[in-house]
């Protein structure tokens, strides 16, 4: 039995301590790496405009209610200090809609890559078909 284990430990002593050191290197790289410091923030968009998405043959003057909306969104330090407006997207998406007066409807943002969307208030607009005359 001592013999098994005096083989066991000694043999191929060395491969075993080239074995040890790479594992302790691979830790403490993967360590480093995910402690990284990276900068992470929030910005809040205010009256962003809502943008309807409707069909080509869809010709009806729908209005939504509140017109305006709150964007809140995540990324980091340098993405958002160079983040435009014009580059955060919220929209109401009223394909397959037949006449309705009104309707609610949920607002959908898109925003470019390395931006995380976390929010909008209000989430959900009113759909208003104005009467025709």
């Amino acid at each position: 039995m001592i013999a098994f284990l005096r083989n066991l430990v000694l043999e191929d002593i060395w491969l075993k301590l080239f074995s040890l050191a790479l594992a302790i290197l691979i830790w403490f790289t993967v360590t480093f790496v995910s402690q990284k410091d990276v900068r992470t923030d929030t910005r809040v968009l205010v009256n962003l405009p809502v943008s309807l998405l409707s069909s080509v043959e869809d010709v009806h003057n729908f209005k939504v209610n509140p017109d305006r909306v709150k964007v809140t969104v995540q990324g980091d330090f340098e993405t958002l200090q160079r983040l435009q407006s014009e580059g955060v997207r919220a929209r109401v998406d009223l394909t397959g809609i037949a006449a309705v007066r009104e309707l609610r409807k949920p607002v959908e943002v898109s925003v470019p890559a390395g931006v995380t969307f976390l929010r909008v208030v209000p989430d959900h607009v009113q759909v208003i078909l104005p009467p025709e005359r």
